[in-house]
């Protein structure tokens, strides 16, 4: 009789949660899956900065509220499938994206007033904070590299919060010192 090989882990994730881990399937992109989750929170907020509705607007708060929910929402599922995602693919799975659209909502949320007065300033804005997240992500500078020592959702996501929040504090940073 042949018995299943070692290690073997039934597969008991649902599409459902797939779709979100992957952020709607972006995960399986390639190359560069994680880039392709950290792109759906920037379209998010051009359509809310461009509909009025971004910093310093009179329904700014919906901009903050909208990206706080999605930030939540990806890093719940980080947090709750994570470890199923790591017994399906692998350690911190190229697949699961959702820390890469959870982490990019941090930086998108630290866009100072001043940095979305016109069309260009707004794009160029939308442009860095994709930008800078990006690299952070990547290259992962201290803490966010010893993070993925942590297993399951917590290993997974820790380093794009991070990631996220350099990318702002540097937006805040340049925003300072440039205006």
């Amino acid at each position: 009789m042949v018995g299943k090989p070692e290690g073997y882990t039934m597969n008991t994730m649902s599409a459902g949660v797939e779709w979100m881990l992957t952020t709607a399937g972006l995960g399986h992109r390639k190359p560069a899956s994680g880039t392709w989750g950290s792109i759906p929170p920037v379209i998010v907020a051009g359509v809310m900065i461009v509909a009025g509705v971004g910093p310093g607007d009179a329904y700014g708060w919906i901009y903050y509220l909208v990206l706080g929910l999605v930030l939540v929402v990806y890093s719940g599922a980080c947090i709750v499938y994570g470890v199923d995602a790591e017994a399906k693919w692998s350690k911190d799975p190229g697949q699961v994206v959702a820390d890469e659209t959870a982490g990019q909502c941090i930086t998108l949320m630290m866009i100072p007033v001043a940095l979305v007065g016109t069309t260009i300033s707004t794009v160029m804005t939308l442009l860095g904070c994709f930008l800078l997240f990006r690299a952070f992500d990547i290259l992962k500078p201290w803490p966010a590299g010893a993070m993925q020592k942590i297993a399951g959702g917590w290993g997974i996501l820790l380093d794009d919060l991070i990631a996220g929040l350099m990318g702002g504090v540097v937006v805040l940073l340049g925003a300072v010192l440039f205006f």
